[in-house]
């Protein structure tokens, strides 16, 4: 199997560094700067457990020097994926699979969606369809990313914790590709269970994402205070609340409820958000695929989201005021040749 790691970064260096270890699988990863330089020059390292491993992988800054793969885990954040939907072409062979590991609504949410709103696309996620058209729905698999790590240095990767990687077809099938997928990730040390409803799992991790992080970054409060300060728990429950309504309505479930989901939060303790440490390190804020994109929902499906609203307009003033809002171009500035921001 030729599987490439499409954003070599901290997800993506443990993801291929595991892989990598796979007798048969034989691993590539797009990568940039420093960190590209440093896995060309000494391996992709990772520190987990206490111990430090290194393997080699091939590493490129261009997908056309790789060529067709049979699996491509597309480990960008969501609004790099858009940007760079076209580059990935050179990746895509007929029947290649591409797992898409971002956070928040995916852009392939309505595809296999069996009703009345089968096959809409999200404006929030994939402006003017470029991931739809240029990647395709039929290759997406589902994942729901619960590990944490970072790249302590260029070239190496620090486990922090978790190994689950749930995978799910649109469809709800348990298809031969994504068992494939899936036996060689447990191979390679992962939990990759195979779910018949991906997007309840992908409901279940954005419930909070969609509150806590920006919460967090409007207030710098870590999450223990954000789950535990009345004032901001309950607008947290508000938004889940809303959320809740829209996810239900298009078929998704919730296996905790609300208190439940803000209370496991809260025992997290003194953890800074990924938003929260974006902005800290002015890095582009990834606000429309774990905000932006439920409140499109709500208006796809006609529930009010006034709460959400209200939250995502703040923090998105906050963003665009530091720079930091990655926003996908208007239509008629697209069609003159203009690009968002990089990050």
């Amino acid at each position: 199997m030729k599987v490439c790691i499409y954003g070599a970064g901290a997800i993506g260096g443990y993801l291929a560094a595991g892989l990598a270890g796979v007798p048969g699988v034989e691993v590539s990863v797009i990568a940039r700067g420093a960190h590209l330089a440093a896995i060309r020059a000494r391996g992709l390292t990772l520190v987990k457990d206490g111990e430090t491993t290194t393997v080699q992988v091939r590493a490129e800054k261009d997908p056309a020097a790789i060529g067709p793969v049979d699996v491509v885990f597309n480990c960008l954040k969501a609004h790099q994926a858009w940007e760079s939907a076209e580059d990935m072409q050179p990746l895509l062979g007929p029947d290649t699979a591409v797992v898409c590991c971002q956070n928040g609504v995916p852009w392939w949410y309505f595809h296999g969606l069996v009703g009345r709103f089968e096959g809409r696309r999200l404006d929030a996620v994939d402006r003017d369809d470029r991931q739809w058209l240029a990647i395709g729905p039929h290759r997406a698999i589902g994942c729901s990313v619960y590990p944490a790590a970072e790249i302590s240095e260029p070239g190496v990767i620090r486990h922090v914790y978790g190994d689950k990687f749930a995978l799910g077809e649109p469809d709800g099938s348990t298809s031969p590709r994504i068992a494939r997928i899936a036996e060689v990730m447990e191979q390679a040390g992962f939990k990759a269970p195979v779910l018949d409803d991906i997007r309840s799992e992908l409901w279940l991790k954005l419930w909070g994402n969609l509150c806590f992080n920006p919460i967090s970054a409007l207030t710098r409060g870590t999450l223990d205070v954000v789950a535990g300060d009345p004032t901001t728990r309950a607008t947290a429950r508000k938004m889940m609340l809303e959320a809740q309504v829209i996810a239900e309505s298009l078929g998704a479930s919730f296996r905790v409820d609300v208190e439940r989901r803000i209370n496991g939060a809260a025992k997290v303790g003194k953890h800074r958000t990924s938003m929260l440490q974006d902005l800290e390190a002015g890095k582009a804020m990834e606000i429309d695929a774990l905000v932006t994109a439920v409140q499109e929902m709500g208006r796809i499906t006609g529930h009010p989201t006034p709460t959400i609203d209200a939250v995502l307009g703040l923090v998105q003033q906050l963003a665009m005021n530091r720079g930091l809002y990655p926003t996908y171009p208007a239509k008629e500035a697209a069609a003159e040749g203009s690009a968002i921001a990089a990050e």
